[in-house]
C-alpha cells in the first residue's frame, strides 16, 4: 500500500510514548525553575506575541500578518522573535524583576537545535549589573539538572558537569586560543575593520569579497571558537565586540567591548544576556544600521517599534538574559533533539 514505509506522525501512541519521558521532564524543570524565580521574588509576565516589529537585528526573520479592523482597515504585525521590546517597556513602567517562558517565532530555522517555533525563557533585573543575570542563568541551569537528577550534559559527544564552577572566557580570549586572531586590534571607535580582521582570519576561514567585520567574526565564531565551548564545564563567553553588541551597553573602561555574556554547554548555546543599552539614540543607530543591512542581504527591513525607543529612554539601568528553554530541557533531559522536548512539534514534519 502507497505510503506505508512513512514513519508514524508524532501524536501515534507509540511515538508519543518514546517521547513521554522528555515531556515529564520538561514538566518537572518548568515547576523547579518557576519556582526558583518565584523565591527570588520576580514577577512572572505574559506580553504580546503580535509586534509592530519583531526585533531589529540583521539575521532574524519573523513571520508576518495582518490585522484587519473593524472597518475593514488593514494593519503590517509579525510574530515576535523575542518578548525583548514588550519587557523593557514594563522596565520603564516600573518593574523590577519579571520573567516569561514566551512562545518566540523565527523564520529560516529548523534543524537539531531550532524550531520555528519555541520557548525563550527571559528575564531582567532593574537596577543590577549583567554579573547578576549571568550568576542567574547558572543557577536556573543548575535547577533544570536538579529537577531530572541528571548528573552531566551530552551532545554529540560532548559532555558538561552543570554543577561545576563555569569557564569565564572573554570573546577577545577565546579568539586567540582557538584561532589565534588578535581580536580587539580590529576594532576602533565601536567600529571593526573588515580589512585587518580579514587578513587575520584568512587562514583559519574562507573569506569572501563581499564579507563584512560581522561575517568573518560569525565565521570564525561557528567554525573555531563555539565548537570548543562548554567542554567538561559550562563556559561563560563574555565581553562581546562592540560591533556585536546589539542592545547591550558598552564597557566604560574599554569600548571595544559590550556588556554582553552567552553561556554554553556541550558547544551548544544555552543563553544570551545583556547589560542593557539605555541610550535610545544609540539604539535607533544600531537599529538603522541592522535593517540597511538585512535590505541589502535579504530585500527586506522591519520598522522601528518607537514606542519601545521612547522606553529604552526611560529605563532604569537594568540587565536581561534570554535562555533557549527547549534546548535546555534538551540538555537535562537526555534528548538528541530539541523537536523531542516539545508537545507538539511543528506540524507537518514526522
Amino acid at each position: 500500500m502507497a505510503g506505508t514505509d512513512q514513519p508514524s506522525p508524532w501524536w501515534s501512541a507509540t511515538r508519543h510514548a518514546d517521547r513521554k519521558p522528555f515531556l515529564m521532564a520538561r514538566s518537572a524543570i518548568t515547576r523547579a525553575v518557576r519556582g526558583w524565580f518565584d523565591e527570588q521574588g520576580f514577577c512572572e509576565v505574559e506580553t504580546g506575541i503580535l509586534q509592530v516589529s519583531p526585533g531589529n537585528e540583521t539575521h532574524l526573520h519573523a513571520p508576518q500578518t495582518e490585522i484587519i479592523g473593524n472597518d475593514g482597515s488593514r494593519a503590517t504585525r509579525y510574530l515576535r522573535t523575542s518578548p525583548e521590546f514588550a519587557a523593557k517597556k514594563l522596565l520603564a513602567a516600573g518593574e523590577a524583576k519579571i520573567f516569561e517562558f514566551a512562545r518566540v517565532f523565527r523564520d529560516r530555522e529548523r534543524g537539531d537545535l531550532h524550531l520555528p517555533e519555541f520557548t525563550m525563557l527571559e528575564w531582567y533585573r532593574a537596577d543590577a549589573s549583567y554579573d547578576a543575570v549571568m550568576a542567574d542563568t547558572i543557577v536556573v541551569i543548575a535547577h533544570a539538572a536538579q529537577a531530572t537528577g541528571i548528573c552531566r550534559f551530552s551532545f554529540r559527544g560532548k559532555t558538561a558537569d552543570p554543577f561545576a564552577e563555569p569557564e569565564l572566557l572573554t570573546v577577545a580570549s577565546a579568539f586567540e586560543r582557538f584561532a589565534g586572531i588578535d581580536l580587539l586590534s580590529t576594532i576602533s571607535h565601536g567600529e571593526g575593520d573588515c580589512a585587518a580582521l580579514a587578513a587575520a582570519a584568512r587562514s583559519r576561514v574562507r573569506v569572501t569579497e563581499d564579507d563584512t567585520w560581522s561575517d568573518i567574526f560569525s565565521k570564525v565564531l561557528v567554525e573555531h571558537v563555539e565548537p570548543n565551548l562548554g567542554q567538561g564545564r559550562l563556559t561563560v563567553l563574555f565581553e562581546y565586540p562592540a560591533p556585536e553588541a546589539a542592545l547591550a551597553r558598552t564597557k566604560a573602561a574599554d569600548p571595544r567591548v559590550a556588556e554582553r555574556f552567552e553561556i554554553y554547554a556541550c558547544g551548544v548555546e544555552l543563553a544570551n544576556g545583556f547589560g542593557e543599552l539605555t541610550d535610545a539614540d544609540e539604539q535607533r543607530r544600531r537599529f538603522a544600521a541592522a535593517m540597511d543591512e538585512k535590505q541589502r542581504r535579504y530585500g527586506e527591513r522591519y520598522p522601528l517599534d518607537e514606542d519601545f525607543l521612547a522606553a529604552v529612554a526611560e529605563m532604569p539601568p537594568s540587565s536581561g538574559v534570554a535562555l533557549g528553554f527547549d534546548r535546555l530541557v534538551m540538555l537535562a533531559s537526555g534528548a538528541l533533539r530539541v523537536d523531542q522536548v516539545v508537545w507538539t512539534p511543528p506540524s507537518g514534519e514526522t
